[in-house]
């Protein structure tokens, strides 16, 4: 009797897992009805990216915006206060005995010693701005070559030809 019961559980089991196993026609549908989801959330992903970076970019400009206009504050304010702090270096200094000519005059060296210090490390962060180590790796990929070179890391031409000279003078 356990026999039977085995051998009729195997056959009822192989039935069941034969008359479940699905064509090649519904796993061509299950396949494309999968990747139609797939591609319709992976469209919804990017609809929502973009109303993000949509968002983020009109923050950015308010933002830019806003503190522009407090850039200009700070200036008005800081170039006030400056002004206001030399003044009173030169009272001070004329209190002390020092003639107004000379007041203004240490006055105007300490304001032109500034102005050349910010100036210079103006000129640095310009040249940290330009991008040196991107534009040499560009330049090694072949794009964007800043020198006019054929490639071969020669200048035009071959070399032995001199410059061109300037305005006929002492032209050989």
């Amino acid at each position: 009797m356990t026999g039977e019961t085995s051998s009729d559980g195997a056959s009822a089991r192989g039935d069941a897992s034969a008359g479940k196993a699905p064509g090649i026609d519904e796993s061509v549908r299950a396949l494309r009805d999968e990747g139609r989801a797939t591609l319709d959330a992976a469209l919804d992903s990017l609809r929502a990216l973009r109303r993000l970076v949509s968002a983020d970019l009109a923050l950015a400009r308010s933002a830019l915006g806003r503190a522009l206009a407090w850039t200009a504050v700070a200036v008005v304010f800081g170039a006030s206060a400056w002004l206001l702090v030399m003044a009173a270096l030169i009272a001070l200094m004329q209190s002390r005995g020092l003639s107004w000519l000379a007041s203004l005059s240490i006055a105007a060296v300490l304001s032109l010693a500034v102005t050349v210090l910010a100036a210079w490390r103006v000129s640095v962060f310009f040249d940290y701005a330009g991008m040196h180590a991107t534009r040499r790796q560009l330049s090694r990929l072949g794009l964007f070559q800043e020198d006019e070179d054929d490639g071969d890391g020669k200048p035009e031409g071959d070399g032995s030809a001199p410059p061109p000279s300037s305005g006929g003078r002492g032209a050989p």
